[in-house]
């Protein structure tokens, strides 16, 4: 009732200026920074929109440059073309995720600018790669054990588990390594490093790709030189090619096709970062008002905010 009230006599929503279009796209041009982020989120439910914000901003007050419903690129060139071409000639530098449609989104809208591949999609590739492999093996190990029960019971024999040195089954060692494989060694809890220790032992393959995955996001971390950079990318394809695991060398070829746009990445060290935390503020923001009930007047609750 209240915010019926807020929406329809006491706010300025009705005499929006962008209230007609809202739900379809909203540009704020007078945003426009050298350093913007494009990126999607969902709205509600699977309403996704694509967002570009300024980095500059800071996920505060003028962050908004433009929210556009849907990610089809046609769609959203044709929106982001009625900034005038001058203004989006100011943006030097946009940071994205891997998608086709977002590269060609900035190369059409903001032909001045250079494209830099988020580092945190390409590692978190290398990341769900190395979960793959545990999981395999979580599911081999449940293969594993049900067969043993059923043999033990056509033999009328009690079933007992295989009991680790740390008193876990290898069912539940390789659950429960689900989080110490996303952390580095340095970072695990005693328990964690026992459990990695007899993971390692029994699963060397984890532990090979678990290392490829360390190297890959040391590449990002401790390198400065782009130059130094694609040298180290080429040794760490080459291992992955050497170790042979299929999911690490979808990954090698992504960044073998995206290699020229992650590279720039070592210019000025910029990620997506800030498109990252604005949705989660979007989130927090929709969580707050319990849901979108209008997705218009939330954009206009939003944009006040933002833009």
């Amino acid at each position: 009732m209240l915010q019926r009230q807020y929406k329809d006599f006491l706010s300025d929503f009705k005499s929006w200026q962008q209230l007609n279009h809202a739900k379809q796209w909203l540009l704020y041009p007078q945003n426009i920074g050298k350093n913007l982020s494009i990126d999607e989120t969902a709205l509600s439910y699977d309403e996704l929109y694509t967002i570009i914000t300024n980095k500059k901003a800071k996920g505060k007050a003028g962050s908004i440059v433009a929210i556009i419903k849907g990610t089809k690129a046609e769609n959203i060139i044709q929106i982001l073309q009625k900034i005038p071409l001058g203004q989006r000639n100011k943006v030097e530098e946009v940071t994205l995720d891997m998608a086709p449609n977002m590269e060609l989104i900035v190369k059409k809208s903001f032909p001045g600018a250079t494209l830099v591949t988020d580092r945190f999609h390409v590692q978190k590739l290398a990341i769900e790669a190395l979960q793959e492999i545990r999981i395999k093996h979580r599911w081999e190990a449940i293969d594993q054990e049900n067969e043993a029960i059923e043999s033990a019971k056509k033999q009328k024999k009690t079933f007992t588990a295989e009991i680790l040195t740390n008193g876990e089954t290898k069912k539940q060692l390789l659950a429960r390594s689900r989080y110490l494989l996303y952390k580095r060694e340095s970072k695990w809890t005693t328990n964690q490093k026992q459990r990695a220790e007899i993971l390692f032992d029994c699963y060397p393959d984890i532990e090979q790709a678990y290392r490829l995955s360390i190297e890959l996001s040391n590449i990002f971390q401790n390198t400065n030189n782009k130059l130094y950079a694609y040298t180290r990318l080429a040794k760490w394809h080459e291992k992955v090619n050497q170790a042979g695991f299929k999911a690490f060398n979808t990954i090698s070829r992504t960044i073998i096709n995206h290699y020229k746009t992650i590279l720039n990445y070592f210019d000025n060290r910029s990620t997506n970062a800030s498109a990252e935390s604005f949705n989660a503020k979007i989130k927090a923001f929709r969580s707050k008002f319990r849901g979108v009930r209008k997705i218009e007047f939330f954009l206009f609750r939003l944009t006040n905010l933002y833009a």
